[in-house]
């Protein structure tokens, strides 16, 4: 039974991809189609019979079946080039399909199903993909290319130890968080050229936020300090990437130490709410005066320089964390917690949540992390004030200081 299971998965694997394809060429007329869907089956469980006699009688023959069904495609697509000017993705789909359905024969169907239902989408998303290649401008090009050459290329060879008193810097977390900051302009810029200014800020705003808020925040800054048409939607954008902070510590201490969370989620759970209250305030304020839109600045979708700048401060940071540590020991927990949040909150958040597995209270360990996490809220209101001035830091500003005091009073009353 499972080996007609396979096959009939192999002729499910081309009469997938033959639907795709025979939809393509739906308007040709009978005779000028390269394959059709008919084709297409056929040629799935041409591979997945071919696969099975490679079993009996060797892989040879398997080789010998797709060069064969190559030269065979390659003859008709010849042959038809004067009637009709063929690309040859067909033909590439066709040879996949015998791919896949001799994957399916022996033995790998879910890899056969699931490179179906790819191959299926790649083929269907051409007019996106060629609408893309369209907008797309050499600087973007040549911006994705660095990204990944600072992060494919020379991330995974620098050392992941410590460096320097303490051990407190290490190049490779150092330079992870440099991409970091790199990856979420970039981000913004792609989010901002396909979904628009307004909605591709806040997306960003959210699914940056996720990963470092305090990035979001300096670089929407910097944005509403060149475009001031922008500052309130900019504003609604810190503010959302200030709100998905919280719950993120919370997701980490569930994983690192559950019992942590009963002291956690009351603090945390207030200042995130308070957070989203300001701003439903500001986006309904936005609603009654959108003002006049604007253009986002998007000269260099890859800005290194800033991103550097975040590096060194953030290695400043760690170096005086440390310091603060071996001065004052246990009874400095308070005041590493308060110099960590200055620049980060995650790796306070960890290095609590697993010293109260061990030794550290509870209560203690709570109150260090609800710190860092203030800190670092009242940090992006100084960073936007800094940076884009008062027409930001009078939205933001205000907001974060009433939620630093909510949490205050949550954690004090607990």
């Amino acid at each position: 039974m499972e080996l007609f299971f396979n096959l009939a998965l192999s002729l499910g694997v081309g009469l997938l991809i033959g639907i795709e394809r025979g939809w393509h060429e739906r308007e040709a007329a009978e005779g000028q189609r390269v394959a059709g869907i008919r084709t297409f089956a056929l040629i799935g469980l041409l591979g997945g019979v071919w696969a099975l006699l490679g079993e009996l009688f060797g892989d040879f023959l398997l080789g010998v079946a797709f060069l064969a069904l190559a030269a065979m495609l390659v003859t008709a697509y010849a042959l038809g080039r004067h009637q009709r000017d063929y690309g040859i993705t067909t033909l590439v789909a066709a040879l996949l399909t015998f791919g896949l359905g001799a994957l399916a024969v022996r033995g790998y169907a879910t890899v056969a199903a699931a490179g179906a239902v790819v191959t299926t989408a790649l083929l269907g998303i051409k007019p996106i993909l060629h609408g893309w290649l369209r907008q797309l401008e050499r600087r973007e090009l040549m911006a994705t290319v660095k990204l990944l050459l600072i992060s494919v290329v020379v991330l995974p060879v620098l050392p992941n130890r410590g460096f320097g008193p303490w051990q407190a810097l290490n190049p490779y977390e150092i330079w992870w968080l440099v991409v970091l900051i790199a990856g979420i302009s970039f981000a913004g810029y792609v989010l901002t050229r396909l979904v628009g200014i307004r909605r591709g800020l806040l997306l960003t705003a959210v699914f940056g936020g996720l990963v470092s808020s305090t990035a979001v925040s300096l670089n929407f800054a910097r944005y509403g300090r060149q475009r001031r048409a922008l500052q309130r939607v900019l504003s609604l954008g810190v503010l959302l990437a200030a709100a998905t902070m919280f719950p993120r510590i919370l997701l980490e201490v569930a994983v690192v130490n559950p019992p942590l969370l009963q002291s956690l989620f009351l603090p945390l759970g207030a200042m995130t709410l308070s957070t989203l209250l300001a701003g439903l305030w500001l986006w309904r304020r936005r609603e009654a005066s959108p003002g006049r839109e604007a253009a986002l600045p998007l000269r260099n979708p890859f800005e290194l320089a800033p991103a550097l700048q975040f590096g060194l401060l953030l290695g400043l940071i760690m170096l005086l964390s440390e310091a603060f540590r071996a001065w004052y020991g246990t009874a400095g927990v308070y005041l590493l917690a308060a110099a960590s949040g200055l620049a980060d909150v995650d790796a306070i958040t960890l290095s609590l949540a697993r010293l109260s597995a061990d030794d550290l209270p509870l209560e203690v360990a709570a109150r260090g992390i609800a710190l860092a996490a203030m800190v670092n809220t009242l940090v992006k209101g100084a960073l936007v004030t800094l940076v884009a001035g008062a027409g930001m830091a009078r939205y933001v500003l205000p907001a974060f200081v009433a939620v630093v005091a909510v949490g205050a009073a949550v954690l004090a009353a607990g």
